[in-house]
């Protein structure tokens, strides 16, 4: 019973540490967006402001046209910039998103079951560890028989793929996590029109145009397959990207990381909290960072902060190595992920239902 009193006081306390004081630069920033809707209020239909899904999909629509432009002519920067300046906000909503908001962190088994999928791909073991994870969310899901041993059969068959595979069962996962933020994105509220195919239709066609090698005349253009002050090239990028460095695919799977990464970061930061907050309206910069500090508590927040400043500080000195060392910290993301889309598949999770019970 002692025992159990000091863990409770332990967790009151790290829940009661204040968010970092950021008020004073997000009301500045919030200044700016009133400056900004005052200007292109002539320009904007006031159903941008008030209709959340036609919102989300002309906002989704125009991002991921940006992305593709930007990947087919910066292809290198963009894979530099876009995890300093992205990976820890993404990584931060990934959690939120996946765990705090669909309550899994008041159920032990399924934080467990993520947890050693994790563990396992951190010990080398690469996606099917992730996969093992996936497995065991499933076993501990709220959901039907049926419906389980479905989710475990496709698990299971993607287990052996990956086992016969060996590494490029690693560098196709490396791709098509990025798609996997997408499809949870679809997946996670009814929708009253299918104004939100828009952007998935864009992204797959940007995928398209990518593989087909429709960048390239953009990017001989461009000039962007090298970037000598990142510390990084397409040469080194297409090793860790591509199955044959030395083949012509090399380069375009290179651009379709580009492309594919942005569009996660737009969808975990832009579209996903559209989509899930109560208020079809959007939020001020506090009154968003008020929400997260409420989904996450001070101590991320502050952990996350301290993150931030220390990775742009490593950029400073070698903006390709700080890229390379926040990949390798950030790596459980894309097994958490995977786990946690495959709870969301077998319990048909929604926001508005989360469920508040522990196992």
């Amino acid at each position: 019973m002692q025992g159990q009193g000091r863990l409770h006081r332990l967790v009151g306390s790290v829940g009661a540490i204040p968010a970092p004081p950021l008020d004073a630069p997000l009301a500045g920033l919030d200044h700016l967006r009133r400056l900004g809707l005052r200007l292109l209020g002539p320009f904007l239909s006031r159903s941008l402001l008030v209709d959340r899904e036609r919102r989300v999909a002309v906002l989704g629509s125009v991002l991921i046209v940006c992305a593709f432009f930007l990947a087919s002519t910066l292809p290198v920067v963009m894979l530099v910039l876009g995890p300093l300046v992205w990976g820890i906000p993404h990584v931060l909503a990934d959690v939120r998103y996946l765990v705090a908001r669909p309550g899994l962190h008041r159920r032990p088994l399924v934080l467990a079951a993520i947890g050693a999928g994790i563990l396992a791909a951190g010990l080398g073991y690469g996606v099917r560890g992730g996969l093992v994870g996936a497995a065991l969310a499933l076993c501990v899901a709220r959901t039907s028989w049926p419906r389980r041993l479905v989710g475990l059969g496709v698990v299971g068959a993607l287990f052996v793929m990956a086992q016969h595979a060996g590494w490029l069962a690693d560098l196709a996962f490396a791709h098509l996590h990025n798609l996997v933020a997408v499809v949870i994105w679809w997946a996670w509220r009814p929708r009253q029109s299918r104004q939100h195919v828009a952007p998935i239709v864009l992204f797959a066609a940007g995928t398209a145009a990518m593989l087909l090698g429709a960048a390239g005349p953009l990017l001989a253009w461009s000039g962007g397959a090298e970037a000598a002050w990142t510390g990084l090239g397409m040469r080194y990028l297409a090793w860790s990207l591509s199955p044959d460095p030395t083949s012509p695919l090399a380069t375009r799977l290179v651009l379709l990381y580009a492309f594919a990464q942005a569009t996660h970061y737009i969808v975990w930061l832009r579209l996903m909290p559209e989509d899930d907050r109560p208020s079809k309206t959007p939020r001020s910069y506090r009154q968003s960072f008020r929400a997260l500090a409420g989904d996450l508590g001070g101590l991320v927040l502050w952990l996350s902060v301290i993150g931030a400043i220390g990775l742009i500080g490593w950029a400073f000195f070698g903006p390709g190595a700080a890229r390379d060392g926040y990949l390798r910290l950030a790596f459980f993301h894309g097994h958490l992920e995977l786990a946690a889309g495959a709870l969301l598949w077998a319990e048909g999770f929604r926001p508005a239902s989360a469920a508040q019970a522990s196992t």
